[in-house]
């Protein structure tokens, strides 16, 4: 493990083997995660320009002892990007906002490159310009950055219909923990040679390289894109009403979003001025859904077929089909507040778990009747069922706080991971470990499987400077 800090007198040492504005002391703005539970060390931070840079201070940090926190648009949730203040060794913040360039673009290939620091807004951008799509999308796209993005393998609201970050990398360029540097940055489909780093090195949070470029995966941009809220009987219609909509309109499915009326709730008293979907009135479960149609086919047509179908076989009981791209926004803008409003209510417990879509009726159920025996605590619980993957988070009764239930975050915690382990689920489906999840990889996580992760941590990082305290104990 890091045996030293990255003090002054190490920043010292450097900075005459870099340019004069490499490093920094680190603001507060790096010191922070979005939900405010970890506040980091204040050490410096090093902002370099090129891979060749990145690869010179690695190897720099690596031969003096001194840990690296790799750092992209600091938007994750389980505070991988933070190194905690208490720990013994201070590490250096490595912050690749900088190397936001877009390489290159191949739209005949569907193949755009880019730096690890670009802004996910700028590639879809990009793409755009070419009439391509890059169809990663999530509420904080216009400041998380790619590399992050590629070290957590994060999700989004497109995974039904494009996959996960991980599903949209063809080829990555990767500086590994003795500054060596990896060019894997292939415009490839198909590359039979051996061990997957790219898979490796998505999803591993920074702890076996630093990721500095990325080739990516592009797709033609449908022509024309329809948008609806469905009232849904319950839980279990949310199934029922995808088996219909995939019978009827196959892959062009991109998203399907379950909202629950206590998110719409939490919105009215946090931003009440917020355009909801059916006005005041909040029904208990909803789906959003967002369609992507070939040239010659009707979007508004499509949604209304559905919901007729639909509502036939009482799945649904009204809708709203966006009339425009105004409209259409206000719905995403709905979806995408809800996770504001929550911050803003306090959560006594946030889950971000993922379950076979056929269990998710029956953990939800589980879920309501267990926290009931806690207490009379409101549930918000939304998110990317299409995929599995839903974001259920437990408040405090209204007009208490949280502070007032903390003895019963950790149980109630425990309790949803247990049913979502239970039905053949997992306690983190696209935030990533982090240092806030270590516990549960180590309760949850297979045996065999966390030994081979150490032994391909020690292996490829044998001093442990590749964002030392984060992902594994």
């Amino acid at each position: 493990m890091p045996r030293n800090s990255a003090d002054s007198g190490f920043i010292d040492a450097l900075s005459h083997q870099f340019p004069a504005d490499m490093f920094s002391r680190a603001e507060q703005s790096y010191l922070e995660e979005p939900r405010g539970r970890y506040q980091g060390a204040r050490g410096f931070v090093a902002r370099p320009r090129s891979t060749e840079e990145v690869s010179a201070l690695v190897k720099a940090c690596g031969e003096a002892g001194v840990g690296i926190v790799p750092y992209g648009g600091g938007t994750g949730l389980v505070a991988g990007q933070i190194a905690p203040e208490g720990e013994p060794d201070m590490p250096l913040i490595l912050s690749l906002e900088r190397m936001n360039t877009i390489r290159a673009v191949y739209p005949q290939e569907n193949v755009l490159i880019a730096d690890a620091g670009v802004i996910l807004a700028n590639i879809q951008k990009a793409a755009e310009e070419v009439d391509r799509l890059f169809p990663l999308s999530l509420a904080s796209e216009g400041s998380a950055r790619i590399g992050g993005l590629l070290g957590t393998n994060a999700g989004g609201v497109n995974v039904l219909r494009y996959g996960n970050t991980r599903d949209l990398c063809l080829g990555l360029e990767v500086v590994m923990p003795d500054g060596s540097v990896w060019n894997g940055l292939k415009r490839l489909r198909k590359d039979n040679t051996g061990y997957d780093l790219r898979n490796l090195m998505i999803g591993s949070e920074g702890t076996l390289g630093v990721i500095t470029g990325a080739s990516l995966k592009l797709f033609p941009r449908p022509a024309s894109i329809g948008t609806a809220v469905f009232v849904i009987r319950d839980a279990e219609a949310a199934l029922d009403l995808l088996s219909l909509a995939k019978s009827q309109l196959g892959e062009s499915i991109s998203a399907f979003e379950l909202m629950h009326g206590n998110g719409l709730d939490f919105l009215q008293q946090t931003m009440p001025d917020v355009r909801k979907p059916f006005g005041d009135c909040h029904p208990e479960w909803m789906i959003l859904m967002d369609i992507g149609l070939p040239k010659g086919l009707d979007p508004q047509e499509a949604l209304e077929n559905l919901f007729m179908a639909a509502e036939a076989e009482g799945i649904v009981s009204d809708a709203v089909i966006a009339q425009s791209e105004t409209q259409r926004n206000d719905f995403w803008a709905v979806r995408e507040l809800i996770p504001i409003a929550n911050r803003q209510i306090g959560a006594v417990s946030s889950h971000d778990v993922s379950v076979p879509l056929s269990e998710i009726p029956q953990f939800i159920a589980r879920v309501w009747q267990s926290i009931a025996q806690v207490g009379e605590f409101r549930i918000n619980c939304f998110g990317h069922v299409g995929d599995g993957n839903l974001h259920c988070n437990v408040f405090p009764p209204a007009g208490k706080s949280r502070d007032l239930f903390l003895e019963e975050t950790k149980q109630i915690k425990r309790m949803v991971h247990d049913i979502a382990n239970e039905l053949g689920g997992t306690f983190s489906a696209e935030h990533g470990v982090g240092r806030a999840k270590k516990a549960d990889l180590a309760r949850y996580g297979d045996p065999a499987k966390l030994a081979a992760m150490r032994a391909i941590k020690d292996a490829l990082d044998p001093k442990g400077i590749m964002n030392p305290g984060a992902v594994l104990s």
